[in-house]
């Protein structure tokens, strides 16, 4: 009996454990349901939640204001010098071409173009040199301009014709310089904050200096050993310097994540960059006829052929004396202040000075003082473009700025000898160049409404004096950033008259 009682019970007790485990079925399962539901619930409180996204990169160290940056400096400078300052000295060879039938059939506008072409192309490979950059590193598309440069001298000396002209000293050596010239023109503003300037001021006085030696040498060099041994002379220096010059450069690309894009077309929904294209478009438009006419000018009324030359090389001590003295003032002044007086001024000596300067001695000192301003452009474009653009996206931004200046540094001295053809004199060349220059300061002057308007933005947010913003700390700050130069952009125009040292 006991056993059967427990047997049974042991029955009873099995069915009611497989009734509560059964799965459940129909309208009668709404309880498993709920304890189900209510465990699958459980389960995914229990899950744990999704990573963060990654933190932001942070922001690059701060320049080292010096050091190793100053060999950089004087390689930049010794490389400007050896490009754009050989480039000079075309104005010797112009009035060397127009004065002596060296090339029987060409014409004043065809020697123009040469000058022009070498401008131009220096400048039109900006998005092949910088994609070169990315992909090999910066000594490699530098060496390459070395080389051009060497060979368009030394194929130049050797030319019967135009047309070997335009291939050599307009085609090559302005390709040459573009390799040279567009790798290396953003190196030195990675290596400077306070003292930016100064030393991108003392990089462009280099060709400055360039200018100054070779105009002479140039000059001297055709009178005694000839127009061909001139060039191979000229070849042979160029290549020495270069290429010891790209050997010792260090760029901090890396450290910085510094923007190698050919071209980032987002700058250009930008107004206050737009004004700075102008200024560069209406400065090159004036510079180039500066640099290329005062030696014609100096033939055009009487003075001799050493004498030419030697205005061109005046007009090239101003730019080496000068623009170290620009850069440095405009640290401590303001980059863009600096940049619309030195404007503003070389159209005022343009209008006052040049159309009376019929004497040797008015005629070098307008050379000398409009050459300490007129080329301000090249003195301030790398840091003005850090100032509106930011460190990173200067390389891409200063490749639309060389893109943009194409055609007037093309067309600026062909458009000068054809108003000198057609009116018979140079007055209204000289108009023409200073009113341009005055139209490249006014650019200047609306970009420091800008300016002000932006750092008074940033320091009503931060609760700082505006000249005590650390753009470096605020560039980190992505929505202040947005909203300060939103808010200089609205008042461009009412702060350009603001006291500001921007």
């Amino acid at each position: 009996m006991a056993g059967t009682y427990l047997r049974d019970q042991a029955m009873v007790e099995s069915q009611e454990k497989g009734t509560e485990s059964a799965p459940s079925s129909g309208g009668g399962g709404g309880d498993d349901d709920n304890t189900a539901a209510a465990t699958a619930t459980g389960m995914t409180a229990a899950a744990p939640p999704p990573p963060p996204p990654p933190p932001p990169p942070p922001p690059p160290p701060p320049p080292p204001n010096g050091g190793y940056g100053w060999v950089c400096t004087a390689c930049v400078a010794l490389i400007n010098g050896h490009t754009w300052g050989m480039n000079s000295t075309y104005g010797v060879f112009l009035a060397h071409y127009l004065s002596n039938d060296v090339f029987p059939g060409a014409t004043a506008l065809q020697y123009a173009f040469v000058g022009s072409l070498s401008i131009s192309c220096a400048l039109m490979v900006s998005p092949l040199a910088t994609a070169a950059v990315r992909e090999l590193g910066t000594k490699p598309p530098m060496f390459l301009g070395t080389a051009l440069v060497t060979a368009s001298f030394i194929s130049a000396s050797f030319a019967t014709q135009i047309w070997h002209l335009f291939l050599s000293q307009g085609v090559a050596f302005g390709t040459g310089i573009g390799f040279l010239f567009i790798p290396s023109v953003g190196i030195i503003p990675q290596w400077f904050t306070t003292r930016r300037s100064l030393a991108n001021s003392i990089g462009a006085g280099g060709s400055g200096l360039g200018g100054i030696v070779y105009s002479v040498a140039a000059g001297a060099l055709i009178q005694r050993a000839g127009l061909a041994w001139a060039f191979r002379v000229l070849g042979i220096v160029a290549f020495v310097v270069n290429a010891a010059c790209t050997a010792l450069l260090r760029d901090r690309n890396k450290i910085i994540g510094a923007s190698q894009l050919a071209f980032d077309t987002g700058i250009l929904r930008r107004p206050e960059y737009l004004l700075l294209v102008a200024f560069g478009w209406f400065s090159m438009l004036s510079y180039f006829v500066l640099n290329f006419s005062l030696a014609s000018y100096a033939d055009a009324i009487g003075l001799a052929p050493s004498q030419a030359s030697l205005i061109s090389a005046f007009f090239n001590v101003g730019q080496c004396l000068f623009r170290p003295v620009i850069g440095y003032f405009s640290d401590r002044t303001g980059r863009i202040n600096m940049a619309a007086a030195a404007t503003l001024l070389a159209g005022v000596l343009t209008l006052a000075i040049w159309i009376n300067a019929k004497s040797y001695a008015v005629l070098i000192f307008f050379a000398i003082i409009v050459g300490s301003v007129g080329g301000v452009f090249w003195t301030v474009i790398a840091p003005v473009t850090a100032e509106v653009v930011g460190l990173r996206d200067v390389p891409s931004a200063l490749n639309i700025m060389w893109i943009m200046i194409v055609l007037p540094c093309l067309f600026g001295e062909p458009i000068a000898l054809q108003i000198i053809s057609r009116s018979g004199g140079y007055l209204g060349t000289q108009l023409w160049t200073g009113v341009i220059y005055l139209a490249a300061a006014a650019c200047l002057l609306v970009l420091r409404g800008w300016k002000i308007a932006e750092l008074a933005e940033i320091a009503r947010a931060r609760h700082e004096a505006p000249d005590r913003v650390d753009l470096h700390k605020s560039g980190d700050d992505q929505e202040l950033s947005r909203q300060s130069k939103q808010a200089g952009r609205k008042r461009m125009l009412i702060d350009c008259w603001a006291r500001g040292r921007v």
